[in-house]
């Protein structure tokens, strides 16, 4: 407990530093883009010189850049990520409402790529160069080409479309009245095809790594040494040599989830699922910069946090690394 409350700590105090670096580097980014929030809204709506200036006036744009950093920095030390203009409301409320949809669509994707990707990769490394390996192999390869957006738009035509078997966009269905276990459902079954866009891409990435770190194990001391006390090859594939080539996937989890939540903002475009990365396209498209801020502040603190508990179950599984790691 003390070696991971070590790790802990080291780790949460390493992260403040990024969380600055992400911060005003977003800003500073968002600074040399062209136009702001005032010349996205009269785009739309229209309005004169003085309509302008009484906006730039009104949401602060009339400041220099340094000086809205200084006074954004200063607000986010109170935890207060701002005022969305789009919305007319507090940053964080509008990216908490959102955020529970993004972390169902990626911890859905996440269970599913790495259970069935474990499991395959174990079917196909428990007897390397079978047929069913190089079949298995060749798939997911094939799979981890796709692009994610080709991939969710082709399920949709399938499965929406033609066979009319789910439903084609949402996370539900709009005015039903459902409650509880019924509504439950009624997400489940909305976010089948999103989840399986987003997951089957990471699925071929967990099976090749599992099939590869199992081929390595295949030729330790270890395993020859079970092999030839005649131990019986399932009991090796699943004790010795599976087990030995997990760890490997679980330090993936933590390096893919960068990768997920960036492939979730494809999905819910594709899909109109209401997280973040619908979140985040509104704000651009209305260049609101403190939404667009917030939005990739709590990302980072996500990735983060996610990357913390991978750490911690890696700590877990191989006792070495976690007391390696918070002596360092």
């Amino acid at each position: 407990m003390n070696r991971a409350w070590r790790l802990l700590k080291r780790r949460l105090v390493g992260s403040i530093p990024v969380l600055l670096i992400v911060v005003i580097g977003s800003f500073l980014l968002l600074e040399a883009a062209p136009g702001d929030a005032v010349d996205a809204y009269v785009a739309s709506v229209g309005g004169d010189a003085g309509m302008i200036e009484a906006l730039r006036q009104s949401w602060g744009l009339d400041a220099s850049p340094m000086t809205r950093l200084v006074a954004y920095l200063w607000a986010l030390l109170h935890l207060d990520l701002g005022h969305s203009v789009a919305f007319s409301r507090p940053v964080l409320d509008v990216v908490l409402e959102r955020l529970p949809n993004t972390l169902l669509l990626m911890g859905a994707a996440t269970a599913l790529s790495f259970a069935l990707g474990t499991a395959l990769g174990i079917i196909a490394g428990a007897r390397p160069g079978s047929a069913r390996d190089r079949f298995l192999s060749i798939g997911s390869l094939a799979l981890y080409a796709v692009p994610g957006f080709w991939l969710a738009l082709v399920l949709t035509i399938v499965f929406s479309v033609e066979l009319r078997w789910l439903p084609l966009s949402g996370m539900e269905t709009i005015a039903s009245g459902k409650t509880g276990h019924a509504r439950a459902l009624d997400i489940a079954w909305h976010m089948v095809l999103p989840v399986t866009s987003l997951g089957l891409i990471y699925l071929a990435l967990y099976l090749r790594m599992m099939r590869a770190g199992m081929a390595e194990v295949w030729r330790m001391d270890f395993t020859l040494a079970a092999r030839a006390r005649g131990i019986p090859r399932r009991r090796i594939v699943m004790s010795h040599v599976a087990r030995n080539a997990l760890l490997p996937l679980v330090t993936m989890l933590g390096l893919q989830s960068a990768q997920m939540l960036g492939g979730s903002v494809v999905i819910e475009s594709v899909f109109s699922v209401p997280g973040l990365g619908r979140l985040a396209q509104e704000a651009v498209g209305s260049r609101d910069t403190p939404l667009l801020i917030g939005i990739i502040l709590v990302s980072a603190v996500l990735v983060i946090v996610i990357n913390l508990l991978v750490d911690i179950a890696y700590a877990a599984l191989d006792p070495r690394v976690g007391a390696s790691e918070a002596n360092a």
